[in-house]
């Protein structure tokens, strides 16, 4: 049997390392600010396919996301974090339970941005501009592919965003038929998700989508952004709708009121979280999330 463990994996613990370092470099120049927000938090923005842990009554972080948007409306400009976040049910080859987030964000800017950044980002990383995964070349050529999901469910599906939805299978035909195919040659970026898959981005104006998008590279998703919703009262209707449907399957879910409170302040901004352990694995050409940390949960 083949040996298994920590020791296999120092030299990718040793590329990891330059990896974060050369993302906390990027940022740096640019005149980010990076910041440390708890990790322990009375309540996490409630959806409903997320479960976050408890802590004595409190709850781990499943994102900074709260807290740096909090920092958005007490007059930060532009942030960045990398940083630990905990959620139950999420492991697999790609997923662990306690995982890396780099997450960023852009007051006075929209998503667009944050795909001119991840483009970047990818560049700085990955000077030669390719890399390769798993056998497959990706080309780095700017800029990366712009797909929406409307249109990726017509190349890909026999169906449409709309009746998935309605018939409960959208997230069903997106794993399964979608994501594989994108970020095959070069990455993808599926923008203007459907309203009721908004979370906490804004209506794209005059169209019935949400500015969000997923970057996707090799078949594999690294990043979710948003160009932020600034408006209480909808974020509170999307909240309150979120807690209804987790209460209805017997779970806790409490309203996180001092970010709503302060939400108000907050001006038109941006925000994306990267996964920092499925962006080593693309990197260093790994298959397996397990092999780009230092423990998994099953070794501890």
């Amino acid at each position: 049997m083949p040996q298994q463990g920590p020791a296999t994996r120092l030299e990718n613990l040793h590329q990891r390392a330059r990896i974060v370092q050369t993302i906390r470099a990027f940022f740096v120049a640019q005149g980010f600010l990076e910041v440390e927000t708890p990790h322990r938090i009375p309540a996490n923005a409630p959806e409903k396919h997320i479960l976050p842990y408890s802590s004595d009554g409190w709850q781990l972080q499943t994102s900074p996301e709260l807290a740096m948007k909090r920092l958005l409306a007490a007059g930060a400009t532009e942030l960045f974090q990398i940083c630990r976040c905990w959620r139950q049910e999420e492991r697999g080859n790609r997923h662990l339970t306690e995982f890396t987030l780099l997450e960023w964000y852009r007051a006075q800017s929209d998503y667009r941005q944050l795909m001119a950044d991840c483009e970047i980002l990818f560049r700085s990383l990955c000077p030669s501009g390719q890399l390769t995964y798993q056998g497959t070349t990706i080309d780095l050529t700017l800029p990366f592919e712009r797909l929406t999901v409307a249109e990726a469910f017509n190349r890909y599906t026999d169906t449409t965003t709309d009746r998935a939805l309605a018939n409960g299978r959208f997230d069903e035909i997106y794993a399964f038929e979608i994501e594989p195919r994108l970020g095959r040659d070069r990455p993808t970026f599926l923008v203007d998700f459907p309203l009721p898959l908004a979370a906490l981005a804004r209506r794209k104006k005059g169209e019935p989508v949400a500015e969000r998008f997923e970057l996707i590279v090799a078949g594999m998703e690294l990043a979710n952004a948003f160009s932020e919703l600034t408006d209480t009262a909808e974020q509170r209707h999307r909240f309150e709708q979120e807690i209804f449907e987790i209460r209805k399957e017997g779970r806790a879910a409490s309203m996180p009121e001092p970010f709503l409170k302060e939400l108000e302040q907050m001006p038109p901004a941006a925000g994306i979280a990267l996964g920092v352990d499925r962006l080593v694995m693309l990197l260093l050409n790994v298959d397996k999330i397990d092999r780009v940390v230092a423990f998994s949960p099953e070794e501890l």
